[in-house]
């Protein structure tokens, strides 16, 4: 078996912005808060951290100072995803040279690539870097999806270790454990399939829901893997209402305006992204009244 980078709920984090960029000061707060609320790993410019819209200076300073707040206390995940090869190459390889984990990479998004294409896109950034890759299926954003028997190849590589799995196909999912076994974990992309995931012998989450809940994310996980499936379902089905509200739009409109209502200075959302109906803003409230998050 391969090696794992975490095991458990990640937090696919926002990046507070405000008029000179990232907000370092508010990053820093955010992730320490996370840590004492028990997540398990950090992922940093992943499409949560809307790294879509922030340039390479950006991109690079924010995965460098993650490494570096983090300080060891738990695993530091980079997304560096492209749909040029190349570029991803080159971030890949910056993020290992600071010290992250492990690489998150969506699949190459606009191109339309072949299921060819993609082997051989993911074998060539994984042949460039000496830290584990998970490869990240997301085809509703990409226009991309990654196929079961596609999967069992990239498994092949020693380096691939992990996919996010967010194309909410269950079948697929069950397909992939079975031609892959051991040689490829499955995260759960949707936080309304961790449970689903976890039963096929998922090996946790990346999360938005983690951003305004880290301990019972957390605790999702964990409880499941104690064998406490019942607590773990439990908290699953109990968390229905928020993770909707969390995806009432696009993500990450809705889990940045949730966490503004809670406190946090997470700045404004940077264009194409706008902010969400009136009452989308209500729903938001309403699922965090529900839970004790909103004072």
């Amino acid at each position: 078996m391969k090696q794992l980078p975490f095991k458990g709920a990640c937090v696919a984090i926002v990046t507070p912005f405000d008029d000179s960029g990232v907000n370092f000061a508010e990053l820093g707060r955010i992730i320490d808060d996370q840590i004492a609320n028990q997540t398990d790993a950090i992922c940093i410019t992943g499409t949560t951290g809307e790294a879509a819209t922030m340039n390479d200076d950006e991109h690079r300073a924010a995965i460098k100072f993650a490494v570096e707040h983090v300080a060891g206390r738990v695993p530091v995940i980079a997304g560096t995803g492209s749909n040029d090869t190349a570029y991803a190459v080159e971030l890949s390889r910056y993020a290992q040279s600071v010290g992250v984990t492990a690489v998150l990479l969506v699949t190459p998004y606009y191109n339309k690539c072949t299921q060819a294409g993609l082997v051989a896109h993911y074998k060539h950034i994984a042949d460039s870097i000496d830290i584990p890759a998970i490869v990240y299926n997301v085809p509703g954003r990409t226009g991309v999806n990654i196929k079961p028997e596609t999967y069992a190849k990239l498994a092949e590589h020693p380096r691939i270790v992990a996919a996010k799995e967010a194309n909410g196909d269950l079948t697929s999912v069950l397909r992939t454990r079975k031609l892959c076994g051991d040689e490829l974990a499955i995260y759960s992309g949707n936080d309304d399939q961790i449970i689903p995931i976890l039963a096929l012998g998922g090996a946790g989450v990346i999360s938005v829901l983690s951003n305004v809940a880290p301990r019972d994310t957390h605790l999702i996980c964990q409880h499941y893997f104690d064998g406490n499936v019942a607590e773990a379902s439990r908290l699953q089905i109990d968390y229905c209402d928020l993770i909707d509200a969390l995806f009432c739009e696009v993500n990450p409109i809705p889990v940045k305006v949730a966490m503004r209502l809670m406190g946090w200075n997470v700045g404004k959302l940077r264009m194409p992204l706008c902010e969400p109906e009136s009452a989308h803003v209500e729903q938001i409230k309403a699922a965090l009244r529900a839970h004790g998050l909103l004072k």
